[in-house]
């Protein structure tokens, strides 16, 4: 499952992990967590509306820092993944049953957040006969529905390849369709088994075709060459992907692929001003970064170019 994303996607400075992971890390790594006021409302919020956020379930790095600028990005169709992806800390098996009110209750939490951004992701639902593209679409149009201001982010998985289940997410017309390339081809069969690179690209292309204004993910650090970031890089804009984050590969578990290398800040902004290069309308580049990290600001940038040009 994507996405950073993902993306996306590890723990880092937490009270579990030991001493010798710790001392593993690269200065640039060493963050404060404080648990402010947002975040306790937050929390407090996600737990009211029995909502999951890919925040928690993956482990992300900023989730202090997001959920303090109140910010979150809210996990539909449950929490367990039928997918097992080696780079991903969120639960696989067999998922439960549809939760037909979540949509609703995702639409609230946006509402009680006054968010001006919303960022929807789920987790691989391949029991699915459409892959759970309805409730992305009743998602969607909930938001728009209690918060016409809001804009709104789809994170989503490939659908198996189905246009059709594309098909009824591009019909809402979200703002930003985001999906996670994740790693480069010859990585797939380790890091992605049951995902295919081709079939990511053409999911990306087929949003575009569609007039959709698309995203995608890189994770850094899992064994791949600078070369082969560049080449991915490369397919994405042919398939005309608008928008790319590329952030550092962390270890959720003993249990996922080690991390082959940490790439320096210095590396992570020479591929974004490459990405730029190459017709990007926004890369964001960096060690922490994650798929949803800044999105609302990295959906005002984009946006705005679109009206521009």
């Amino acid at each position: 499952m994507s996405f950073i994303p993902t993306t996306d996607i590890a723990p880092l400075q937490t009270s579990s992990m030991n001493a010798t992971r710790k001392k593993s890390l690269p200065p640039w790594f060493h963050i404060q967590l404080r648990p402010g006021p947002h975040y306790k409302e937050l929390r407090q919020l996600v737990e009211t509306h029995k909502l999951h956020t890919i925040c928690e379930e993956a482990r992300c790095p900023n989730l202090w820092e997001c959920w303090n600028n109140r910010t979150a990005t809210f996990l539909i169709l449950g929490d367990i993944c039928t997918r097992r992806c080696h780079y991903c800390s969120v639960t696989t098996g067999r998922p439960l049953a549809l939760d037909r009110d979540e949509p609703q209750r995702v639409a609230d939490a946006v509402k009680v957040l006054k968010l001006r951004h919303a960022v929807i992701t789920s987790v691989n639902r391949d029991d699915l006969p459409d892959g759970g593209a309805k409730i992305f679409a009743e998602t969607i149009a909930q938001i728009r529905q209690m918060n016409p201001t809001c804009t709104v982010e789809v994170l989503i998985p490939d659908f198996q390849g189905q246009k059709k289940d594309l098909t009824t997410i591009i019909c809402e017309h979200p703002d930003i369709l985001n999906h996670n390339i994740e790693t480069v081809p010859r990585l797939f069969p380790s890091i992605r088994p049951q995902g295919k690179y081709s079939r990511s690209l053409t999911v990306l292309e087929w949003a575009h075709q569609m007039g959709a204004r698309t995203k995608s993910g890189l994770m850094a650090g899992l064994g791949e060459t600078e070369e082969e970031i560049r080449s991915v890089m490369k397919e994405l804009r042919t398939v005309g992907c608008d928008m790319l984050t590329i952030g550092q590969y962390l270890r959720p578990t003993l249990e996922h692929a080690p991390v082959a290398r940490y790439y320096t800040p210095e590396e992570f902004e020479r591929l974004k001003q490459e990405g730029l290069g190459l017709g990007f309308r926004h890369v964001e580049s960096g060690p922490l970064v994650r798929s949803s990290y800044h999105a609302d600001r990295q959906a005002t940038h984009t946006m705005q170019l679109h009206e521009y040009m």
